[in-house]
């Protein structure tokens, strides 16, 4: 149905769908609200089974790809998620990975082609918010910049969303978080002083509380790569905490009715 609202988030790996919008697909899809994920990439530069790291011997990206996107659907059927469509372009790695120069690679795709096949979904789908990454793709992942493209240049030639959003990660909330889960020992990341996004410019807070649980059920779904998802092994008070919000940036609004500063991606819409 055209006058269906419809949210559409554009991932650019297996798992990604979990951390930044998880909480808003279980929620909005518990409201009824049509929900579709867009994954482009396959995730063949994840873990192999039994933690084989890419470029290591034995890790076959082919038995990757089947692995990740197997765990995918579970993620999505947890979250409740109604839609998944794939782009099926090949994980482009890290930066600075050998995955980078492989002309299949996402990020090496023309926009304007990738941008055509997402275009053609937002047709069909007629989503009225779409959700992805900022310019940086939040911490400067390839795949991550190219969906946030990809999702722009799709936006722009279709003018089917009402409104577009990145899912940011917030800046002084998170340097707090990391800090005091360095001093128990949880973690020995150490981001960067200009990580994440100024919470003065966030636009959006998604309570998601309810769904801090599903969150991680999602993530425990995606249990090959649990080497690097350190949530997975927090205590579940502070998993919780980190859970409870999701946070937004809203990037364009053709919504009049939209106030500045929301608690709903739907705000004017309904």
């Amino acid at each position: 149905m055209a006058d269906e609202l419809t949210i559409m988030a554009v991932h650019a790996h297996p798992d990604d769908e979990v951390l930044g919008t998880g909480g808003m697909f279980a929620k909005y899809a518990a409201e009824g609200i049509r929900t579709v994920l867009v994954t482009c990439t396959n995730g063949e530069q994840g873990d192999a089974p039994g933690g084989i790291k890419p470029g290591e011997p034995g890790h076959d990206p082919s038995v990757v790809r089947a692995l990740r996107l197997a765990e995918l659907k579970e993620s999505a059927a947890v979250l409740g998620i109604e839609h998944v469509e794939l782009l099926g372009y090949r994980d482009s790695g890290m930066i600075g990975w050998d995955a980078n120069q492989d002309p299949e690679a996402f990020w090496n795709t023309p926009v304007e082609q990738a941008a055509e096949r997402l275009a053609e979904l937002l047709r069909q789908y007629r989503p009225h918010v779409v959700v992805t990454y900022d310019e940086n793709g939040n911490y400067g992942h390839p795949d991550h910049i190219q969906a946030n493209r990809i999702t722009l240049a799709a936006a722009a030639a279709t003018e089917i969303p009402d409104k577009l959003y990145y899912a940011v990660i917030p800046r002084e909330r998170s340097l707090e978080m990391f800090k005091t889960l360095r001093a128990q020992g949880l973690i020995d990341f150490e981001p960067p002083e200009d990580f994440g996004t100024p919470e003065e410019q966030i636009t959006t807070l998604l309570d998601v509380a309810p769904f801090a649980q599903r969150k991680f059920e999602a993530l425990q779904a995606h249990a090959s790569q649990g080497d690097s998802v350190p949530f997975l092994r927090m205590p579940a008070e502070i998993r919780n905490a980190m859970f409870a919000t999701e946070t937004y940036v809203r990037h364009y609004n053709r919504i009049t009715s939209a106030p500045a500063q929301e608690t709903d991606l739907f705000a004017g819409l309904r």
